[in-house]
């Protein structure tokens, strides 16, 4: 296809992604009520004391529109998890002409996966969100309350749950890379220290600034690209059993076999080193 018929081919896919999103946030706001009462029990599930004195669970509004932009936000979270299979169709049915059988082969496995990864970061985000909060506020004088605005709650719980999500699907991202032959095993072994270590960073940066949130990414995180480095291990041992020059570079030798085989015997070989003197005495 032409550039222009590209450009509009895309064009229309996004038209198309952008209106699912659009119907999925009318969605939302059908269950507006149910998903936030969902998102903020971590928060009502903390002691009294810690929320509000005298019982309950408050969070407050600093302007006039912070309560339509939660909403909003809200409205969109919804729409997108909830058409997430549609629009996604969308952005496969322009991506999909240009791969190979094998190719799309991964595509279907690796698109489940990738879900079932990013939805379980994103439970574990919210399964340890009462209680990172919980060792947050023990910092506060006793005279102080935590009063939270609904926008900044709002923004925890989604930079949570999308962060531990993603972190879950990039080992997945590790198995892609060496399947397709870009990343092998020895260069993970190389960088395992280094990727280790970035896990750590990676959990201490999108998480607060306490070690029950870094070690709940981090560790899982570790767990996760170790296995994802076992399956390289036996994707490259096989790879190698297949073929055995297939992982070297372009500068290296391949190990060549000494003995000759039947088609490289010639005949002058077959007649033996006096068949030239004899075929010369009989001419």
């Amino acid at each position: 296809m032409p550039l222009m018929d590209h450009l509009r081919e895309l064009r229309n896919r996004l038209a198309k992604a952008l209106l699912i999103l659009a119907l999925g946030a009318v969605v939302g706001a059908v269950f507006y009520d149910q998903v936030w009462n969902f998102l903020t029990e971590p928060y009502c599930s903390l002691p009294a004391s810690q929320v509000v004195e005298g019982g309950g669970c408050s969070l407050i509004v600093t302007g006039p529109f912070d309560a339509f932009f939660v909403a909003f936000k809200v409205w969109l979270f919804v729409g997108a998890l909830v058409t997430a299979p549609l629009w996604l169709y969308q952005l496969w049915a322009f991506v999909a002409p240009a791969l190979h059988g094998s190719e799309k082969k991964y595509a279907y496995i690796f698109a489940p996966l990738a879900g079932l990864l990013f939805v379980s970061g994103a439970a574990l985000a919210y399964s340890i969100t009462a209680l990172a909060l919980q060792m947050l506020f023990g910092f506060l004088p006793e005279d102080a309350d935590p009063f939270l605005t609904i926008g900044e709650y709002l923004s925890y719980m989604l930079i949570m749950m999308g962060m531990f999500g993603l972190g879950f699907v990039m080992p997945l991202l590790v198995v892609l890379l060496n399947i397709v032959g870009i990343l092998s095993h020895e260069a993970i072994v190389k960088w395992r220290q280094v990727i280790i270590f970035s896990a750590f960073l990676i959990a201490a940066v999108v998480t607060p600034a306490e070690p029950i949130s870094m070690l709940a990414l981090a560790i899982p995180l570790i767990i996760l690209f170790e296995l994802a480095e076992l399956f390289c291990f036996f994707n490259d041992r096989r790879r190698r059993r297949n073929d055995p020059t297939g992982d070297l570079g372009d500068d290296e030798i391949s190990e060549l076999d000494d003995q000759l085989s039947d088609l490289d015997y010639t005949p002058s070989s077959l007649d033996g080193p006096d068949s030239g003197g004899e075929s010369g005495k009989r001419s």
